[in-house]
Formats: C-alpha cells, structure tokens, sequence
C-alpha cells in the first residue's frame, strides 16, 4: 500500500482511468459484435451502418491511446473485409 500522498493520488487517477478505459473498450467491442451479427444474418444495409459507427469507435480509442493504433487498423480492416465480403457474395 502507498504511503505518500502523490502515490495515494496516483492511484486514484490510476483507478479512475482503467475503469474509463475498460467502459470504452466494452463499448467497442459490443459495436464490433453487432456488426459481426448483421454479416452473420446477411443483412449488408445494417452492417454497413454499424460498420460505419464501429469504425469511428475503434479510431476515437486508437486516438485517445486506449488501443494501439495499429490493433485499430487491424479491427477495421477486418470489418471492412467481412462487409465487402457480404456485398461480393449477393
């Protein structure tokens, strides 16, 4: 346990901050997941529109440093390719 007042106080930030961070990245993952489920049902007008809300998730995070920059691409990219997966196989 801290002693110090400044190591009191960076727990707290400390706390403060994984508890936003982990509200951000279950956010995320729950609009990945309803695109996920619009691919699954075949439906390409409602999985473009949550792919187009789960694209500016994912990048807000990358851009508050919550997620790698690079695991953000690589989430993108990869709802990109199961929608225009989708539209190549109508």
């Amino acid at each position: 346990m801290a002693n110090h007042a400044s190591a009191l106080k960076r727990m707290r930030q400390t706390q403060k901050r994984r508890a936003r961070n982990r509200h951000y990245r279950s956010s995320m993952r729950t609009q990945i997941k309803k695109v996920r489920a619009a691919v699954e049902a075949g439906d390409h007008e409602t999985a473009s529109q949550e792919l187009n809300a789960a694209v500016a998730v994912i990048q807000r995070l990358a851009g508050k440093k919550i997620i790698h920059p690079r695991n953000a691409s690589r989430k993108v990219s990869r709802l990109y390719a199961a929608v225009n997966g989708l539209k190549a196989s109508e």
